[in-house]
């Protein structure tokens, strides 16, 4: 398969570095935080690098017919989850794009005058951005005010498995309390401990100059325990692995978008959190043979999804799968469902779309939300893009329109039956009052 064509990718992306983040060990609801420079710096060097492995035509992941100087939007989508960490997730997106599609001066446009104009910043390219929020489309982040998932994360707390592993932790719960300043010291709020620790760890001098040498590496680790029991399942369509089950959805209707030659997409960026990447590895296996893989990726960690064309006589397509781990590794092959090689598309949908979650009831559904019962529209998770949008959007407003000339049609009958009686006197309209002035003409104020 090297030498078979990419015909596009599906980029997720976890945002990069920022300050202290606090989750719910019980629900998973989030704190605020803020994007730093470092984390900035991670997105962008990220999108540099995939530029170089998707926009330059000397790369062997080159996307032939990809315009690389100036940015086409009908060739790029860009999603990025606006939920629980959402100022950091698109800051991250952005900076990932000035890497991406880096200023041109050939961003520039001839006037009528023949004036030429460049674009600020040395033609700076703006690409538009989709934000996905949780209250309107549950794609990126379906496991906050989930009842279901709540239920999950209470039967692994419960397990033998968190159990043992609590007890194991007592040590190092006891030892770290002096450095987590009033926080849980539980094996519940491990991922906080972590996220405390490492931000503090990386930000405060002091703090890093005192902690103990091994407390940062025992955090990671039970950490990654706690994530990884709370957002996998040993079912593809358990409610452990909803943060993958909704992602599936998109990067299936991408992929399909991308095979089609009628479709001018290319490549999809998806901009998110960690959650999915757990989901989607423990969904297709990947950490069976890839267990270091079990738990929280690095900031600025991405997985690539290629959609390849097999070289002749096998001219199918196949999807070569590669993850990078943060800003310290390089993208490694990562393999699905047991295979050892690319896996054929065909068989990827086959394996996957039945675990897929595809629309906001369905997600209801899985989670148990009762609705109110007053719903008229549902929200359908993306499947054709802004098309899909566009042509729902044109029926409500054709429908609406109609329903308006009905009315209109309705009142003008009854007008023409009614008897009208004329007073005697000139007619004097109430909107030519003035509680101040009197009687006054339209027309002079």
């Amino acid at each position: 398969m090297l030498l078979s064509k990419v015909l596009g990718a599906i980029v997720i992306v976890r945002n990069g570095d920022r300050l202290n983040y606090y989750q719910d060990p019980y629900n998973y609801g989030g704190s605020e935080t803020e994007t730093t420079a470092l984390g900035e710096v991670e997105s962008f060097q990220l999108g540099a690098l995939l530029r170089s492995t998707y926009l330059d035509s000397s790369s062997p992941s080159f996307i032939p017919g990809i315009r690389s100087d100036i940015v086409d939007n009908s060739e790029l989508k860009v999603r990025v989850k606006a939920g629980t960490e959402g100022s950091v997730v698109f800051d991250s997106a952005v900076a990932l794009l000035q890497g991406l599609y880096p200023p041109n001066s050939n961003n520039k446009i001839v006037l009528a005058n023949e004036t030429v104009v460049t674009a600020p910043l040395g033609g700076y390219q703006y690409v538009p951005v989709e934000t996905v929020e949780p209250g309107n489309d549950r794609s990126l982040e379906p496991w906050t005010n989930c009842p279901n998932f709540e239920k999950h994360i209470k039967g692994f707390y419960g397990s033998s498995e968190f159990k043992e592993t609590a007890r194991a932790a007592e040590p190092f719960l006891k030892g770290v309390k002096d450095y987590i300043f009033g926080r849980p010291n539980t094996l519940e709020n491990a991922w906080n401990i972590y996220d405390f620790i490492n931000t503090q760890l990386t930000y405060n001098k002091t703090y890093a100059h005192r902690l103990p040498p091994t407390f940062h590496e025992q955090a990671r680790g039970f950490a990654d325990f706690h994530e990884q029991g709370v957002f996998s399942d040993k079912d593809i369509a358990g409610v452990g692995n909803i943060a993958g089950r909704t992602i599936m959805n998109t990067i299936i209707k991408a992929l399909e978008r991308i095979a089609f030659n009628g479709d001018p997409l290319q490549f999809m960026l998806i901009e998110t959190t960690y959650q999915p990447f757990i989901s989607f590895f423990s969904q297709t296996g990947v950490t069976k043979d890839h267990p270091d893989l079990a738990g929280v990726p690095n900031f600025a960690s991405a997985l690539a999804i290629e959609l390849r064309r097999g070289p002749p006589p096998d001219l199918r397509d196949f999807l070569r799968i590669k993850f990078k781990n943060g800003t310290s590794e390089s993208f490694r092959d990562v393999h699905v469902f047991g295979h050892h090689a690319d896996i054929p598309l065909t068989e990827f949908i086959y394996r996957s779309e039945h675990a897929a979650i595809t629309s906001n009831r369905q997600w209801r559904e899985v989670c148990g939300v009762k609705t109110n019962g007053f719903e008229i529209f549902e929200t359908v998770l993306p499947t054709g893009g802004a098309h899909t949008q566009a042509a729902f959007t044109g029926a409500f407003v054709f429908v609406a329109l109609l329903g308006l000339f009905a009315v209109a049609k309705f009142v003008k009958r009854c007008r023409a039956k009614a008897t009208r009686v004329r007073l005697e006197g000139e007619e004097v309209s109430q909107d030519s009052k003035h509680p101040k002035y009197g009687t006054m003409m339209r027309g002079v104020y």
